[in-house]
């Protein structure tokens, strides 16, 4: 039995004729192709269970915030701007703390309320500076002081003489001294 050359002599036939290259693989492997829902039939890896997540601490930030604008703003009531700003921001800022107290986030809703009242303190005591500030500008004669400035226009010497006679007028009325006396 003469085989042609374009067959290779390594194989062997089957019964049916049909060449083999290798016997039959008694059994399928379990995993392979299968359909699920993990990528190429794998499992998941294993779940680690070793040391917990850390804690999550309490979220306190607004609250102690909330409390330190209010301070700030009860220092600064004299400059009636800053003082209505921060305390304004410092209540905004104590209801969102108070808020995360709420939902149990943070843990120092006495110092979120305490930022809220001590910066709607530091609002109405900032407001009545208001009050206060023009009537010191009205009691030392500020009012007389701008009419005077106007009136002198570019002329530097009466521009002077207006402004020592509101020195003069702030140092009589609040008996204070503005201009130090020189030491001889």
């Amino acid at each position: 039995m003469t085989e042609p050359a374009d067959r290779p002599t390594d194989r062997r036939e089957n019964p049916q004729g049909t060449p083999q290259t290798a016997p039959p693989y008694p059994y399928q492997y379990p995993y392979q192709n299968q359909h699920g829902p993990y990528p190429g039939g794998y499992l998941p890896p294993a779940r680690y269970y070793g040391y917990p997540p850390p804690p999550v601490g309490p979220k306190n930030g607004l609250g102690i915030a909330s409390l330190v604008l209010a301070i700030i703003a009860l220092l600064c009531v004299w400059s009636v701007f800053v003082a209505v700003v921060l305390g304004l921001v410092a209540v905004v800022v104590g209801f969102f703390g108070r808020g995360r107290v709420r939902r149990g986030t943070a843990n120092n809703g006495g110092v979120a309320i305490a930022g809220i009242v001590l910066g709607g303190l530091a609002i109405i005591v900032g407001l009545a500076f208001i009050a206060i500030w023009t009537a010191v500008w009205k009691d030392v004669g500020g009012g007389d002081y701008i009419d005077c400035m106007q009136n002198a226009g570019p002329d530097r010497i009466q521009q002077q003489r207006c402004a020592d006679q509101f020195r003069q007028n702030v140092q009589d009325r609040l008996s204070v001294t503005l201009t130090p006396t020189p030491v001889p």
